[in-house]
């Protein structure tokens, strides 16, 4: 497979990431360029997806920024892990295999650091049942535009749980939200590199 693979060490601003997402999308679809898997990291940041709704805002003080995904608000700060991608679709043409297969890579990354972790038919994103309660570990965002797919997803690792009050996240409102640190507190250094490997390998699948 002919795909770059970023890893950014500096938190990076999060129209900056989508501008180069964007570019990225417009030279894939001229087979100009290669698809993308990208980590990184944004400085603290409330998105908002194209179906959000105004009353899944609860701290009305904070910023929103609009964005052209799917999905609702959510927030993105330092101690969580972002993987962002621009990969083609033309030859298999199927969003849901797409979706399970980022499903799939996340579920078997959290599971290499002993993590138990699913996805939820009625609501997107990956999920953790700590003490009879199911809570989000792992945020699910994606746009498809000419059958090129783009975007990503966000698994919470020591990132401040206490900024997720502020909004209603993915305006579900009777679920919580946990990151791995308080499920496991371990080293989780290495955790892009094992998702990234996770990745290629379910897209050649």
């Amino acid at each position: 497979m002919n795909i770059e693979i970023k890893k950014s060490i500096k938190t990076i601003n999060y129209f900056d990431a989508i501008n180069v997402l964007e570019a990225r999308l417009k030279d894939l679809h001229e087979n100009n360029e290669k698809e993308l898997i990208w980590t990184l990291e944004h400085n603290e940041v409330f998105t908002a997806g194209t179906s959000y709704k105004e009353n899944e805002i609860i701290d009305k003080s904070i910023k929103i920024l609009k964005t052209n995904r799917g999905g609702k608000i959510t927030y993105h700060g330092p101690g969580q892990l972002i993987c962002y991608f621009v990969i083609d679709l033309r030859k298999k043409k199927d969003i849901r295999k797409f979706v399970n297969i980022i499903e799939r890579t996340i579920i078997q990354t959290l599971k290499f650091y002993k993590i138990e972790a699913f996805p939820d038919k009625d609501n997107i994103g990956i999920w953790h049942k700590s003490n009879n309660e199911v809570k989000k570990i792992a945020a699910i965002g994606i746009r498809v535009s000419k059958w090129i797919a783009y975007h990503g997803f966000a698994i919470n690792i020591n990132n401040d749980l206490e900024n997720y009050k502020k909004i209603i996240p993915c305006g579900i409102s009777d679920k919580g939200v946990i990151n791995l640190k308080s499920i496991i507190d371990q080293d989780y250094s290495n955790l892009s590199d094992k998702l990234i490997d996770n990745f290629i390998l379910n897209l050649k699948i």
